[in-house]
Formats: C-alpha cells, structure tokens, sequence
C-alpha cells in the first residue's frame, strides 16, 4: 500500500522515526509526540474515522477535533483542559501534518491548525537587533569592569542563558581553543536537565578579551571588583542591576532585563526561521508550549510586516 493510501493512525511510527532521523528528537521528546497524538487518533476512532487518510483530512474535522479538546472533561472530574494543555496536542498535530509535507503525501497544511487562545497568556518583551546593539556598545570596555560587563552582555544575548545558569558558569568551562572560535559548554538547567549552549564568535572574542584580564585564582567565571581586586562570584541580583543601568544609559525600554535578552535571543531565532523544536533546545525548556510564546511574537510581528508593506496600495 502506497504511503499516500494509509489510514492516518498508520503513519504513526513512520512520524517517530522521521522525528528521530530528521529532526534529531531524543526519546523522551519523541515519547511525548506520541503521547499528545494519542489524544487525535483516539478521536477518530471515537468517531469512527480511523480509516481517514491523509488526503482526506479536512478543516471541519480539526475544527471538531478542537471542540473535543476544548469541551471534554477531564477524567473524575468536571473540568476541561487548559487552553496550554490543549495546545500541547494541537502542536503536535501540526508536527504530524508537517511530516506528511516533508514526505510529499497530500494532506491539509499545518498553518490550518490554529493554537487556543489563552486570556492569561504571558506577554514576551524583547529588544529587537538595533536595540540590542544600543545596549551592548554602552559599557566601557576600556575599563576592567566595562570589559566583564560587555561580555555579560553578549554572552547572555548569543546564548539565550537564564542569568541564574550565568552565574553559575566557572572558568574551566571555558576552553577558548586557538584555532576556532567557536564554543560551546554544558550547563545544567532548571529541573537539573543538562543542554549545550553554543556561543556567536562575537561573544566567544568578548569573553576571550575579558578572560585576558584575569590572573586571578578565583573559580567563577564572572566576578566582582571591590576597591579594583579580584573579589566573589557575581549574584543574580548584580547582574539584574548591571542590565537595568544600560538601559537607561542605551535609553531603551526600563522593562528590559537579563531575561529580555534570553526573550531577544529566542525571538531573533524565529525570526531567521528557526524551527519552535530547536528553539525549545536552545532555551532548554522542557515543554513546548513553554517556547510556543515566542511564535504568537513572531506571528504578530510578520502580521505586521504584512499590513505596512503588503496592502495592496499599488493595485488600481
């Protein structure tokens, strides 16, 4: 039987391998793929449609789908699932769609599958790229302490780092090898869940130019400087008012904080076309509806970009 021709519950394992080989998914990410598309393939059944093709899948069935989702109750009780829950199964319908794209079988575009609405959805500052270079020009860097401080800034920026994952770095991580510039360490996250961080060699040449000025025996990566010496390891707090002053200094919004540019970093990546999957390793969060507040972002943003440059204005 041709690809094309199987039901959609068929498709099932081809989808995991593809996440696995194609995507390059670890197991427990493909685990909860199966998981979340579970949910679908158990409401075609409920509604005896698990001979439904690809092909043959239709908005009117997402549309039913979404209605099931939103309106079923949970198991031993009255409630229904959060709107953040729901678009955890919704995400990976989209994915199951993107993969019948990708192998060229015929089935409905995964732009159709619109996410649910959350009245209480987190609102995401970030500082597009000509603020960002406002904000890093403003330290001195002919300074000891505006050198440290230029590198905090672009280390946070390339690697999209939570300041407390910052302060917590040591020298030894960074091994600065003459013959690349490339780096990238292993930082253990929230939850205690290890991820790799890769820096931008812009980052890497600021971070070298600081490390030259230390010959100190101190362990962490970025310290303080009381009286001008070598002194403790920077807190969260610290790095908090060190962000806070060059925003004003840059003029740039006061909300702006460490974790704006853990947000700038995030969005910037979307923007280039970055898959949402990819972003969530980046960022190390262990739910994709986490990262998937960085896509209403960029969605607003190319809606945006559509209305100033794409009204029509040049049609008679």
């Amino acid at each position: 039987m041709e690809k094309s021709q199987k039901p959609l519950p068929r498709h099932l394992t081809d989808f995991l391998d593809w996440l696995d080989i194609e995507k390059g998914l670890s197991s427990k990410s493909q685990e909860n793929y199966s998981r979340f598309l579970k949910k679908f393939l158990d409401w075609l059944k409920i509604n005896k449609l698990e001979n439904l093709k690809p092909h043959e899948l239709s908005p009117d069935h997402i549309w039913k789908y979404r209605l099931f989702l939103s309106r079923h109750p949970l198991p031993y009780s009255k409630k229904t699932l959060k709107k953040t829950t729901q678009n955890y199964y919704l995400i990976a319908l989209r994915s199951f769609l993107n993969y019948f794209a990708n192998r060229d079988i015929s089935s409905l575009p995964a732009e159709k599958i619109k996410l649910a609405k959350d009245k209480n959805e987190r609102i995401v500052n970030f500082l597009n790229l000509e603020q960002i270079e406002k904000l890093l020009d403003v330290p001195d860097v002919s300074t000891l302490i505006g050198s440290r401080n230029r590198a905090i800034l672009e280390v946070l920026f390339s690697t999209g780092l939570r300041v407390a994952e910052l302060v917590s770095l040591n020298k030894e991580q960074i091994k600065l090898k003459t013959e690349t510039k490339d780096l990238e360490i292993s930082v253990i996250g929230k939850g205690g869940r290890i991820r790799t961080v890769f820096f931008s060699q812009r980052a890497t040449e600021w971070l070298k130019k600081y490390l030259e000025t230390r010959n100190d025996k101190e362990k962490a990566l970025f310290i303080n400087y009381q009286g001008g010496k070598p002194g403790a390891r920077l807190t969260v707090r610290s790095i908090e008012r060190l962000v806070k002053k060059y925003t004003v200094l840059a003029g740039l919004p006061l909300i702006t904080s460490p974790h704006t540019l853990r947000h700038s970093f995030a969005t910037d990546l979307l923007t280039q076309g970055v898959d949402l999957r990819l972003v969530q390793e980046f960022l190390g969060h262990r739910n994709i509806a986490t990262t998937q507040i960085y896509a209403h972002v960029t969605d607003k943003r190319l809606r945006d970009v559509h209305r100033q440059f794409h009204g029509g204005k040049n049609l008679e």
